[in-house]
């Protein structure tokens, strides 16, 4: 079980499955160098580094705005559904407003429905100066987790 303190933020269960899935050498946000800044049950904030995660043109690659919203938003579903039940994306667009500036963006996922079996969640991306460089819309499907099957 969770617990939600003053301030908002998620401690107990959730707080440590949250760390364990962004921790070991297999996960694709510790290779990109992705940091989950703060959570709680009405936002989440990641960061991610420019460098390191470029497109040939020496601009912060449009997948990596991809791989951070996807993840704020899952995230931030899966939080919302719980330890028995898991939340997979099923539907991601990005518009990329324009390159970041400085060393770092910071992308906020908000949510825009939390239901029992769909989760949508609104991510925006800002560089260092606070400029808009993407928004993003993330849907999960929420269900059962396969180690908690639902009775027959």
């Amino acid at each position: 079980m969770s617990a939600v303190d003053e301030d908002g933020a998620v401690h107990g269960s959730a707080a440590d499955q949250l760390r364990e899935a962004l921790s070991g050498t297999e996960q694709l946000v510790v290779r990109m160098g992705l940091e989950i800044t703060a959570w709680n049950p009405d936002h989440l904030v990641g960061t991610l580094p420019v460098a390191g995660n470029r497109q040939p043109y020496g601009l912060l690659h449009g997948g990596a705005n991809a791989v951070l919203a996807e993840t704020l938003g899952s995230i931030a579903a899966a939080l919302h559904t719980g330890a028995s039940r898991q939340a997979l994306g099923v539907d991601l667009s990005c518009t990329h407003h324009r390159s970041p500036t400085g060393q770092r963006v910071t992308g906020t996922a908000t949510p825009l429905h939390r239901g029992r079996n769909l989760a949508t969640y609104e991510i925006t991306i800002n560089d260092d100066d606070g400029n808009r460089t993407c928004t993003a819309r993330l849907t999960c499907v929420l269900r059962e987790h396969p180690s908690h099957p639902l009775p027959s």
